[in-house]
C-alpha cells in the first residue's frame, strides 16, 4: 500500500474520516473505508470526489461499510503518467481497485458518471456485486438535446480552457447542482482544491467532451445491462436535476424490474449532497442487510 497524508487543507470536520492510499496499476488512488456490515461502494462523477457522499457515509457507516474510492486524478488520487482520464480508463482502475481490496457481497452506489464506470465493473466482475443504487446518472449513449450541447461546448477547445484555467467546471456546475444545500464556501474549497491547478484539471476537462467521444464505451455498456438486469436496483432521483431527467429515470425503471424508486423532490444533480438524509434512509429501507 503507498504511504502518503492527506492534505492538510481537508478538514477534518467536513470529511471525518481515515483516509487510505493504495497503487492500482501505478496510480495512488485514495479511498475511504468506514464501518462495518454489508459493503456499500460510492462512485462519484465529475468534478466530484467521495467528499460528495461524506454526509450519506455519516449516517450510514453505523450498520454498513461504506467504501468510497477517487478514480485517478480526482480528489485525492494521483493518475501514474500518461493516463488519459477516460471513462473506460476509470472502470478499469475500480475493477483492479474491487479485486484488490476482495470486495464481495457488494453493493454499488453510482451518481453521475459512476453510472457508466461502475455499470462497466459489475459487467466484468459479476461475482463481486448483489446490489444497484442508481442517482442521477445513465448509462447508454445519448441523444439528449441538451447533453449534447454541453459536450460540444464545455468539451470543446474554449470549454477545455476555461475548465483548465479557471476551474469552471467545479464553481459553475457544483453550485448549480443543488437545489435544497447550497455549498458553503468551506465545502466549495474542498472541491476547488482538490482540481488546484490546471494540469491538475485534465481530468475534470475530459469529461465533458467524452459524453459524446466514449460512445462506443457507453454502447458497451449498453449491451451489457440485459445480463445484469436482475439485480435488485434502488432509484433515488433528484427530480430538479439540470442533466438527468424523467427520460433517464423510467429508462432505469424499465431496466431494472426488480426495482424501487425515491424520488426527492426539489433535489438537484447532485442529489446525494443535496439530500444526504433521504439518500441514506431510502437505502437503510432497502436494503435487506441493513
Amino acid at each position: 500500500m503507498t504511504v502518503t497524508q492527506r492534505p492538510g487543507w481537508v478538514d477534518d470536520a467536513l470529511f471525518p474520516f481515515v483516509s487510505r492510499f493504495i497503487d492500482v496499476d501505478g496510480h495512488t488512488v485514495h479511498y475511504i473505508d468506514e464501518g462495518e456490515g454489508p459493503t456499500l461502494l460510492f462512485l462519484h462523477g465529475n468534478p466530484t470526489w467521495s467528499f460528495v457522499y461524506r454526509d450519506v457515509i455519516k449516517e450510514l457507516r453505523n450498520k454498513f461499510r461504506c467504501v468510497a474510492i477517487d478514480y485517478p486524478g480526482f480528489g485525492l488520487s494521483t493518475a501514474a503518467p500518461g493516463y488519459g482520464y477516460l471513462p473506460v480508463e476509470h472502470a478499469k482502475v475500480v475493477g483492479a481497485f474491487v479485486e484488490a481490496l476482495g470486495l464481495r457481497r457488494v453493493t454499488l452506489v453510482v451518481h453521475d458518471w459512476g453510472g457508466p464506470i461502475g455499470l462497466s465493473v459489475v459487467e466484468n466482475h459479476p461475482d463481486a456485486f448483489e446490489r444497484l443504487v442508481l442517482g442521477n446518472t445513465w448509462a447508454w449513449p445519448t441523444e439528449a438535446p441538451h447533453v449534447q450541447i454541453m459536450s460540444h461546448v464545455m468539451g470543446g477547445p474554449i470549454g477545455r480552457l476555461l475548465i483548465r484555467q479557471f476551474n469552471l467546471f467545479v464553481n459553475l456546475m457544483v453550485p448549480a447542482g443543488h437545489r435544497l444545500a447550497k455549498p458553503s464556501r468551506a465545502e466549495m474549497g474542498h472541491y476547488q482544491k482538490a482540481l488546484d491547478n490546471p494540469a491538475r484539471r485534465d481530468a475534470s476537462a475530459i469529461f465533458p467532451r467524452e459524453l459524446t467521444a466514449s460512445r462506443a464505451f457507453l454502447a458497451e455498456v449498453e449491451a451489457g445491462l440485459p445480463a445484469i438486469a436482475d439485480l435488485p436496483a434502488l432509484i433515488i432521483w433528484g427530480d430538479a436535476d439540470i442533466a438527468f431527467r424523467s427520460n433517464e429515470l423510467r429508462r432505469w425503471e424499465q431496466t431494472f424490474a426488480d426495482h424501487r424508486t425515491v424520488i426527492t423532490h426539489g433535489a438537484g444533480h447532485f442529489v446525494q449532497s443535496d439530500a444526504p438524509e433521504q439518500f441514506a434512509a431510502a437505502i437503510r429501507d432497502w436494503h435487506p442487510r441493513a
